[in-house]
């Protein structure tokens, strides 16, 4: 142990309890013996700590922050000096803040478009959620805070997330949702790491022997804190005894007294309890001095810029037909869609951050010295707008989804940002309602504008009830309304550039009656002004998709295995997980992974492998100034093993001046050639010659070479009779017989029936033999769908929806016992004055229990 001098002070009812949450976002603290408190707060995006009392669900407001491109927008840079910088941003106001751990990156892998959170995350590529999680975590630990990676592991879904097991086999495990913790932590270092409330093969993660022991501790080699996500604990005791090191939020002090039972019926030891009081003090300590702004004022203007910077190299140019863009300075231009006036530039959930800037059209006019005819043609176009959106009363952007009272003081929006580009802007409308309503008088102004212009910007995406923490996603549309405006206007105007605002993947049916697609993502507070940047041609586009942009949600290869039916998911698609099946499988998409067009041309020459590292050349030979993105494949097509066509192994971001020539080299790593053989339970590498392809993006390749490897491998798992569907990379389908096969063992049964127990979820409600429960899944149902309808979803309402009984318990600051949750489930389950007689029982008892524990054992103890 690193603090063994400080836990030989503490008392074993004091060790117990302060491996449980205080409160919201903080340990329990003892200063008279050294034990510090350690505060959290969530930070993907932005560092979001709330102003006054906490709560998990950020009822409270947050205090102002930068709120930077979200995860989802800053992986289509591939730029790892760029989210180290951003990392470095986040760290300086998180110390600001007095904040210990920042609660981020997310890096689970998109293994389904549909999944409501896929915004706060990476990639569908292990490899490159990797990497760019290590840049991240480097740079939010530079100024000696922690970053905490998350949500380990294979957490895929926000349906039911806290009661559904995600099945699957050893080498798809290893490969497709372990390897991006892997890279993050041995190459970033964090010094926490969160918990997934999903169940990983029958376990709870947060107890998952194999996952946090052999896996984590082991084979990655961490040791740091563990922290359970808020309310994914399921048992404590097992917690603590395969890793897990803090509870959180506030379970209250019936956590500490479940430890000091399982001590005295030897389920853990008291070393294990030492351990993760070793890994909590240990974080403490070492983010103790923080090092912290001396001037706040210029770190937020400082981070805006850098906002501004991140966004726009991560906005993605999709399509330019007739070089549409950049824009003629000389063509009249109309500015039509909400998406302008009140940008969606973050998503909705924990992330959800309260920007100390957004940029508008309308304040930079004022800001900065336009023609004044321009000006008054603006101002006047605006003003008419405005009258008649009086009556409409949407402000969907920031009173947000149900999560943090957001109050943003500078959102960039085109009003504020045209004025520092020379352009011709001649008009703008809002063209549609937020909510997916028809408004004819909105869309015959639309029409009206783009008729009267070169060339029309339209604004439109995805709304904040298309994509949020806590819920998943239905379909791949864009709101219908949006849609049937942009066909109306593509009748009037054919000159159409669209800026597209979604957190991830969209179906584009609609795409030939745009002549220019920029796909801004979530770009962040500062990222409308990245926008005009790139479509004024100051700077050429240089983001490239970090995810497959399929033609139809039916391309997915796991549409009939996603999400979980009931309590299990089945990963029945294996490895096959985005370009990796399509590629495979030959399955066309709209726009490939890795995929994105620049303002210039690029050239690549001259490759040269070897058994460490390849080299080649890349030119630029256009007119701009751009950043080109290499990208290497490696595949085995003689395999004795079921594999991709190839995997992403590695890449790099190269800047071009006009006619520049630069060599590029990659270097091959322990992760180029290798597999996990579930024959041997290891990692090892299959002889062979191995192909070696440069591209532009997965589908675009430029160079190829091949490489001769010797390996180790000489026992492999697969018959290719037994898994017809793998070795053809045709897993849309798998049998019962192939899957089981695959597995080693027999497919879990995850039906529901029969009474409910403490880890089935609330929404399961509906049929319990209780009147009273089915009554509140009845007010649950309708309190989500009358927040669904209206636009704003509610992620209290999501949460509890989805949350299993146990978390009443776990999450209700020591109001609740595990003892009365049993109760409950009696009460629910049919026995009604039984289990309201154990509640009201139970609530005394607990009460008692907890002033005893408090006044006897805790007495050292700070106070708030």
């Amino acid at each position: 142990m690193k603090h063994r001098d400080i836990i030989e002070k503490m008392t074993l009812e004091e060790k117990c309890a302060y491996l449980s949450g205080k409160n919201a976002w903080d340990t329990r603290s003892f200063s008279s013996i050294g034990v510090d408190v350690l505060h959290h707060a969530d930070g993907p995006t932005g560092v979001r700590k709330q102003a006054g009392k906490g709560d998990h669900l950020g009822l409270n407001a947050s205090v102002p922050a930068t709120c930077f491109p979200t995860a989802a927008t800053l992986a289509n840079s591939w730029d790892v000096r760029l989210l180290e910088k951003v990392g470095e941003g986040l760290g300086l106001e998180a110390a600001a803040e007095d904040v210990n751990v920042l609660l981020g990156p997310g890096i689970n892998i998109k293994r389904n478009p549909l999944c409501g959170r896929n915004f706060e995350y990476y990639s569908e590529d292990p490899y490159l959620s990797g990497k760019l999680a290590a840049a991240m975590i480097k740079g939010i630990q530079s100024n000696g805070i922690a970053a905490c990676v998350k949500h380990f592991a294979v957490n895929s879904q926000e349906l039911r997330r806290m009661a559904m097991d995600s099945v699957l086999d050893e080498r798809t495990l290893r490969e497709i949702y372990i390897t991006a913790f892997e890279i993050a932590i041995k190459e970033g270092k964090p010094k926490s790491l969160m918990t997934s409330y999903n169940m990983v093969n029958g376990v709870y993660a947060n107890e998952n022997e194999h996952l946090l022991m052999d896996i984590l501790r082991k084979d990655i080699g961490f040791d740091g804190m563990v922290v359970t996500d808020w309310g994914a604990s399921n048992d404590h005791a097992l917690g603590v005894k395969n890793g897990s090191s803090l509870e959180m939020p506030a379970p209250g002090l019936d956590s500490a007294r479940e430890l000091l039972e399982a001590l005295k019926t030897g389920k853990i030891s008291e070393s294990d309890i030492d351990a993760r009081v070793d890994e909590l003090i240990d974080i403490t300590l070492s983010t103790k001095n923080k090092k912290k702004p001396d001037d706040k004022a210029k770190m937020f203007e400082d981070n805006n810029a850098l906002a501004r910077e991140a966004a726009r190299k991560s906005i993605v140019l999709l399509k330019n037909e007739e070089n549409i863009l950049p824009l003629d300075k000389s063509k009249k231009i109309a500015i039509i869609g909400d998406f302008a006036f009140n940008p969606r530039y973050q998503g909705a959930g924990s992330s959800m951050v309260n920007a100390t800037v957004v940029e508008d059209v309308q304040k930079l006019i004022k800001k900065f010295n336009l023609d004044s005819e321009k000006e008054k043609k603006i101002e006047a176009a605006i003003g008419n707008i405005e009258e008649k959106l009086e009556d409409l009363d949407i402000n969907p952007i920031y009173e947000g989804a149900g999560i943090t009272n957001v109050n943003a003081t500078n959102v960039e929006t085109v009003e504020k940002v045209i004025s520092q580009f020379d352009l011709n802007i001649i008009g703008m409308s809002h063209g549609y309602s937020r909510a997916d309503k028809e408004d004819e008088s909105l869309v015959n102004e639309a029409i009206e504008l783009a008729k009267q212009a070169d060339i029309v910007l339209y604004f439109f995406g995805l709304n904040e009830a298309s994509e949020s923490e806590g819920l998943d996603r239905t379909h791949l549309r864009i709101p219908n309304n949006q849609i049937t405006l942009l066909k109306k206007l593509s009748k009037a105007n054919d000159n159409i550039v669209g800026v597209i605002s979604a957190g991830s993947c969209i179906e584009m049916p609609w795409e030939n009656n745009l002549k220019g697609i920029l796909h801004g993502y979530l770009f962040g507070q500062a990222g409308m002004g990245a926008v005009f940047e790139l479509l004024n041609g100051e700077y050429s586009p240089s983001g490239k998709l970090s995810e497959s942009i399929v033609k139809k949600y039916v391309d997915v290869p796991n549409i009939r295995y996603y999400p979980s039916k009931e309590r299990t998911s089945e990963y029945r698609e294996s490895i096959f997980v985005g370009y990796r099946y399509f590629t495979t499988a030959n399955v066309p998409v709209m726009y490939p992974f890795g995929y994105g067009l620049s303002y210039t041309e690029f050239k690549y020459s001259d490759i040269e492998a070897d058994r460490d590292k390849v080299g080649f050349y890349i030119e630029n030979t256009g007119k701009f100034a751009g950043e080109e993105i290499a990208q290497l494949y490696i595949g085995l097509k003689e395999s004795n093993i079921f594999r991709s066509k190839f995997e992403l192994k590695g890449f790099e971001k190269v800047y071009l001046n006009p006619g520049e020539k630069k060599k590029v080299t990659i270097l091959f790593d322990d992760k180029s050639f290798r597999f996990y053989n579930v024959a041997t339970n290891a990692f090892e590498i299959e002889s062979g010659e191995y192909d070696i392809y440069i591209g532009s993006s997965c589908v675009d390749i430029r160079l190829k070479s091949e490489v001769s490897v010797e390996g180790n491998a000489t026992v492999f798992p697969y018959n290719k009779n037994d898994l017809p569907s793998y070795f053809e990379g045709n897993v849309e389908n798998v049998s019962d017989e192939e899957y089981r096969t695959l597995l080693g063992r027999e497919i879990p049964d995850g039906r529901w029936s029969g009474e409910l127990g403490i880890n089935d979820a609330l929404c399961q409600m509906y049929y319990a033999k209780s009147f009273i429960a089915r009554h509140a899944y009845k007010v649950l149902d309708k309190r989500l769908k009358k927040s669904l309808e209206a636009g704003v979803p509610d992620l209290n309402t999501l949460f509890q929806f989805n949350m299993p009984f146990r978390a009443i318990g776990k999450m209700s600051n020591g109001q609740v016992s595990m003892e009365m949750v049993d109760a409950i489930l009696l009460l629910v389950n049919g026995h009604f004055f039984k289990g309201l007689t154990g509640i009201i029982k139970g609530y005394f008892k607990n009460r008692k229990a907890n002033k005893i524990y408090k006044e006897k054992f805790l007495q050292r103890e700070d106070r708030e």
